[in-house]
């Protein structure tokens, strides 16, 4: 099992983060990998069992199902369901947001835990790195813009 941990002390506040992050269909409002995306059978985005189908700039597609929604402790938990451009297997990952309070700054931090074929690992593995700290970086300049 390989496991991917990104952590950023973003400048803004813990609410205005979450605020952009909670969006399990917001992607492409704030990270640059993502063209569009759309929450399958009409449900909301934040109803834990739903499923997002977004695209990249490439046409790639990734299909996620949001697993934990928690705006009591700032953190979601989801899983992907279907990726065919990303040689994954049992993807699990989970985001979670914390108060710097002595800065009124926000600790953000994600990571991925999931099977990849050893020719893949490198590649992988810096995908998903970049797709992390890319949103972390979104989100910072979406709550500031």
């Amino acid at each position: 099992m390989t496991r991917v941990y990104v952590s950023a002390v973003m400048p803004t506040t813990l609410e205005q983060a979450w605020g952009v992050l909670r969006d399990f269909n917001g992607l492409p409002n704030y990270h640059p990998f993502f063209a569009k995306s759309e929450i399958e059978e009409g449900k909301l985005s934040d109803q834990v069992g739903c499923v997002r189908h977004f695209h990249d700039h490439d046409g790639n597609f990734i299909r996620e199902e949001l697993l934990t929604l928690s705006d009591r402790e700032h953190r979601c938990c989801y899983r992907i369901l279907e990726a065919p451009a990303l040689p994954v297997r049992d993807y699990v990952a989970e985001m979670r947001l914390k108060p710097v309070t002595t800065t009124d700054q926000c600790f953000g931090e994600w990571w991925a835990e999931f099977v990849v074929d050893d020719g893949d690992h490198h590649d992988v593995v810096q995908r998903v790195t970049d797709t992390f700290r890319l949103a972390f970086e979104g989100a910072v300049e979406r709550c500031q813009g």
